[in-house]
């Protein structure tokens, strides 16, 4: 997998988002958040601009490049 999410788990827990108020509010889809929490999917930069608005980050700050051991 290419691109990784742990900073914006991370980020998640340190703001106190919980996947409670993800789903209350409708954050983003319970389907999504399984895609950013196991790297599996693509991720719509529709999606990656309302966390980063959440969040009030940059999207550099929520995921990274990370290259295939393949390669």
């Amino acid at each position: 997998m290419a691109i990784k999410y742990d900073k914006l788990i991370a980020l998640l827990k340190e703001k106190g988002i919980t996947t409670y108020k993800i789903r209350k509010e409708n954050l983003i889809s319970q389907a999504t958040y399984q895609k950013l929490r196991t790297g599996d999917g693509i991720i719509d930069t529709r999606t990656i601009e309302k966390l980063c608005k959440l969040l009030d980050c940059q999207p550099g700050d929520i995921m990274e490049y990370v290259p295939d051991e393949a390669e």
